[in-house]
């Protein structure tokens, strides 16, 4: 299952790039995260993340890796823990002075979470990632940034 957007932000893609290749910067701009802290790696490939999420009403933990990264038009990593494997994916193209940015989330469950998926969590990812978007603007707009 996943869930992708398209949208653009009024930055350059260079910049764009490096905040959202950073994963740490999750913080700020994904509304699931709780916590995420690099726990080893340059920020570039093999990099990788503990991850504390919230979905659902449930906190989980994930380990993410990065294991796409080429600046500055492309960056993935996979996060996974018992239950679920999932892959965040962003394409950045350039727009003039904007970049637009195509964000792609894929999620494999497992156990009673891969039953329930199509029924009950689709519909919560799908509002998940047009609040992801909201928030990725917001961060990317920010005064200062």
């Amino acid at each position: 299952m996943h869930v992708e957007r398209t949208f653009t932000v009024p930055r350059p893609i260079e910049d764009v790039f490096a905040y959202l290749s950073d994963f740490e910067n999750t913080n700020e701009w994904d509304p699931g995260t709780v916590r995420t802290t690099r726990t080893g790696g340059d920020g570039g490939l093999g990099t990788t993340y503990a991850n504390r999420s919230e979905f659902m009403g449930r906190e989980t933990d994930l380990t993410y890796e990065t294991i796409g990264f080429d600046r500055p038009t492309f960056f993935a990593c996979r996060g996974t823990n018992k239950t679920a494997t999932t892959i965040d994916s962003m394409t950045f193209t350039r727009d003039g002075d904007s970049t637009q940015i195509r964000y792609r989330a894929d999620f494999r469950f497992r156990g009673l979470a891969r039953a329930a998926a199509p029924f009950v969590v689709r519909p919560k990812l799908e509002g998940l990632a047009d609040e992801t978007v909201e928030q990725i603007r917001r961060s990317l707009e920010a005064p200062g940034r």
